[in-house]
């Protein structure tokens, strides 16, 4: 299985995004899956996960703002990402939630500027 993330890239404080993750089998209908991010210096943390039936659950920091969904046929997940933040700032990345059964993607870079 290869996950690939897309969508990151530069935006204001304030903005949005909408990240995609795209994997090579049919994952996601059989895992729960999750966004994670890593910013430089800190260790990886669970930004948002979705259940194979649609229930979400969100870390602290992205509760009210992202919103995360999937699209089981087409093998993507999504991430909108609203009011973003400096602290946003890092590489995201999914896998199944809450082991990460996959090796992990290349990510992708969210930068938020003040």
């Amino acid at each position: 299985v290869q996950l690939v993330e897309s969508g990151g890239g530069l935006v204001q404080a304030g903005g949005s995004l909408r990240l995609s993750c795209a994997a090579s089998g049919s994952i996601f209908s059989i895992n729960s899956m999750g966004w994670y991010r890593q910013a430089p210096g800190k260790q990886r943390e669970l930004v948002a996960a979705i259940s194979t039936g649609g229930s979400t659950n969100y870390g602290g920091s992205a509760k009210g703002r992202f919103t995360i969904s999937r699209d089981n046929a087409k093998n993507t997940v999504y991430l909108q990402m609203n009011s973003l933040k400096t602290e946003d700032t890092a590489v995201y990345y999914c896998n199944a939630y809450p082991v990460y059964k996959y090796p992990w993607g290349q990510g992708t870079q969210v930068t938020v500027s003040s």
